[in-house]
């Protein structure tokens, strides 16, 4: 059989390997059933019906003709390496590294450096623009975890706040 669209071939096969997965790791947790959900229950049934959506997306790029094929192009790594970057940059202003003498610096700052580090994973890149976002999202962020949900993590950084 002959793949008529690698995109859709390709991006079924991951979501059936991500659904494979989740599915594979909720069977270390109590599934129960319907009327009584364990703990494992969402992540097998989430597991199960992403797996599912693969096979079909899979068997649609088999049947379904399209008009080039649908190559994959070129692996995008800036974008790839900035997104990434920007989340581990986020989790590290949040908890920081102790064991490497590195502060957290908070809630505020992470979102700062979050968007700022984010925003240059695109080929236009406007400081003023990414000001404001990132000033939009930590009062939202603020607003939503801190004063709404009452989460308890640094909003500051440490050595400010001591």
């Amino acid at each position: 059989m002959k793949i008529k669209s690698q995109k859709d071939f390709f991006s079924g096969l991951m979501f059936m390997a991500a659904g494979i997965a989740f599915a594979w790791g909720a069977t270390n947790y109590t599934i129960g059933e319907g009327a009584r959900m364990g703990p494992g229950y969402f992540p097998l049934m989430l597991g199960i019906l992403l797996a599912a959506v693969g096979l079909f997306v899979v068997f649609e790029a088999l049947v379904v003709e399209t008009e080039d094929g649908e190559p994959i192009g070129k692996f995008a790594w800036k974008p790839l390496l900035f997104i990434i970057g920007s989340n581990v940059v986020f989790g590290i202003c949040l908890g920081g590294i102790p064991k490497l003498g590195i502060p957290a610096l908070g809630l505020i700052v992470g979102i700062y450096a979050l968007t700022f580090i984010a925003s240059m994973a695109g080929d236009e890149h406007k400081n003023k623009e990414v000001l404001i976002l990132a000033t939009v999202l930590a009062i939202m962020s603020y607003l939503a975890f801190i004063v709404l949900l009452k989460l308890q993590f640094p909003v500051w950084p440490s050595f400010l706040t001591s």
